[in-house]
C-alpha cells in the first residue's frame, strides 16, 4: 500500500457514520436499560413478603429498581504508518593482466548493481468506551409508588 493509498483511506474514513452508529447503539442500549428497570419494578410489585400478619410487596417496603444512564461515550481511532525507501548501489571493477609466451593479455570487468526498495507499514487501533452510572428512580415514579402502595406499617 502506497502512502497515497493510506492517506486516501484516512481521508475517506466514514467518521460521520461511525459516530451515528455509536449514537444509535447508545440510544438502543439506554432503551433496553430503562425497559429492564421497569420490568424489575413490576416484579418488585408482584413479590410479596409476609411480616407478622401483614403482607407487603417489595416496593411498599422501600425497595426500588436501579436506573442507569450513559454519561459519556468515546470513539478513538489511531492510525500510524511508516514508509521507508532504501537505495543500494555498488560498483565492482576488476582488472586482470597476464603474459603468456610473448602475448600480453588484459581483461577488465565492471559489475554494477542498483536496487531501490520501498516499504510501507501501517497499523490501526480503535476502541469504543462508554460510561454508565446508576441513578435514583425518577421522582414521578417514586411519588406514584408511594401513593399507590401507601399502607400504614405497624
Amino acid at each position: 500500500m502506497t502512502v497515497v493509498a493510506v492517506t486516501r483511506a484516512l481521508v475517506t474514513a466514514p467518521l460521520p457514520q461511525i459516530i451515528e452508529k455509536l449514537g444509535l447503539a447508545i440510544a438502543q442500549a439506554q432503551l433496553a436499560l430503562d425497559t429492564n428497570s421497569i420490568e424489575v419494578a413490576r416484579r418488585m410489585a408482584e413479590t410479596e413478603v409476609e411480616i407478622g400478619d401483614e403482607t407487603y410487596n417489595l416496593l411498599t417496603l422501600g425497595f426500588s429498581p436501579s436506573f442507569y444512564t450513559f454519561t459519556e461515550a468515546t470513539v478513538e481511532a489511531k492510525l500510524s504508518f511508516t514508509m521507508t525507501e532504501t537505495t543500494d548501489m555498488s560498483v565492482a571493477v576488476g582488472v586482470q593482466a597476464g603474459v603468456n609466451v610473448g602475448v600480453f593479455m588484459a581483461a577488465a570487468t565492471v559489475d554494477v548493481s542498483y536496487a531501490r526498495k520501498f516499504s510501507v507499514t501501517s497499523e490501526g487501533v480503535s476502541s469504543i468506551a462508554a460510561r454508565l452510572v446508576s441513578l435514583p428512580a425518577p421522582d414521578v415514579f417514586t411519588q406514584l409508588l408511594k401513593r399507590r402502595f401507601e399502607q400504614p406499617v405497624a
